[in-house]
């Protein structure tokens, strides 16, 4: 990547998207960020990410849009003024069990939002485009672990529905305009400065608090725990890599994650999943407290187990996560408690 090139992430006040933002500014690109600061958590914690983010951009480095993607003509103007090289798209709704009872929020985002950032895209000439999926697109399935060769027509939550419909949409548009685009499907991402919605915030926050923390399916999980400083790293080197054809695609035998249009799909994991019960107890010992635990049933949406295969990841980047999981709860727990002065 040349320094300098200009580079748009949406979504950049969220948890990777300020994450990637930092290190890509770290290494002399200037980034465009996009995002719409809505109320599905605290906003104070994404403005809190934007201030660090413009704390470290040298001069004129970093440029923030606050902008709904929804809005397709507000988008395709700001692709006319900061005309990015390369996009990386992670602005979404984001949350399981929220979308069963939200929906309309998830279409909008999630399907019309999407298709604003596709047709800059397209008129934009943009060199790459990588997109958010997520291991969430598995659904019912329950080979172990997850490969891109596996079919995913059985999710169980909207938000999972339309991470497929999103790889579907840019599949078409890499086929009909040529468009390279590379779709990561994350898995349980943590660290710190992390969504207060998901396990590791939830978590830490209650048993600090003297207070009882929500355990589904009776403790019987497993999740693809990454640390977010692989997750960028990974997710950086396939930005610098933009999506090909594949040459051996074969219509009569086609493979899932690859086309005859730009356009690949990986998982991007730790591959080592962790029992949810290791992890509560490695958080535990990290946070210098015991958890009170309430243990209930699988809720609806949920799977109880993910496991990323990112073989094809490795062959295609380099991809290698390094983060013991031990490790990272460490660095996570320190920065929750200096960040919420506990």
């Amino acid at each position: 990547m040349t320094a300098q090139a200009t580079i748009l992430v949406t979504g950049v006040a969220g948890f990777i998207g300020g994450a990637v933002a930092e290190q890509l500014l770290a290494r002399g690109d200037r980034v465009i960020g996009l995002d719409n600061l809505n109320s599905y958590y605290d906003p104070a914690l994404k403005r809190a990410r934007l201030e660090r983010l413009e704390a470290l951009a040298p001069p004129g480095a970093f440029r923030f849009h606050h902008l709904d993607l929804v809005d397709s003509e507000g988008v395709a103007a700001l692709f006319a003024a900061e005309r990015p090289a390369r996009v990386l798209h992670l602005a979404a709704q984001a949350g399981v069990r929220h979308s069963i009872d939200n929906p309309s929020l998830y279409i909008q985002s999630n399907l019309v939002g999407f298709g604003s950032i596709l047709e800059a895209c397209r008129h934009g000439a943009v060199e790459h485009l990588v997109y958010a999926s997520s291991s969430s697109i598995y659904g019912g399935n329950r080979h172990m672990p997850f490969s891109e060769q596996d079919p995913v027509n059985h999710p169980v939550s909207l938000y999972a529905a339309t991470k497929k419909a999103n790889e579907l949409m840019a599949h078409t548009y890499s086929h009909l305009y040529g468009l390279p685009a590379t779709g990561l499907r994350f898995f349980t991402v943590y660290g710190p400065w992390g969504r207060p919605d998901m396990a590791p915030m939830l978590f830490a926050k209650a048993i600090l608090a003297g207070e009882p923390i929500r355990v589904f399916n009776h403790g019987r999980m497993e999740r693809d725990f990454t640390y977010i400083d692989d997750i960028v790293e990974g997710v950086i080197r396939c930005l610098d890599k933009p999506a090909t054809a594949d040459p051996g695609f074969d219509p009569l035998h086609p493979n899932p994650a690859t086309a005859a249009a730009p356009h690949r799909i990986f998982n991007i994991g730790n591959a080592q999943p962790v029992p949810l019960l290791q992890f509560i107890a490695l958080l535990e010992q990290a946070l210098g407290r015991p958890a009170i635990m309430d243990l209930q049933p699988m809720q609806p949406g949920d799977v109880p187990a993910t496991a990323a295969d990112t073989t094809a990841l490795a062959a295609w980047v380099g991809f290698r996560p390094s983060t013991p999981i031990e490790a990272g709860i460490e660095r996570f727990a320190a920065w929750f408690k200096e960040f919420h002065g506990t």
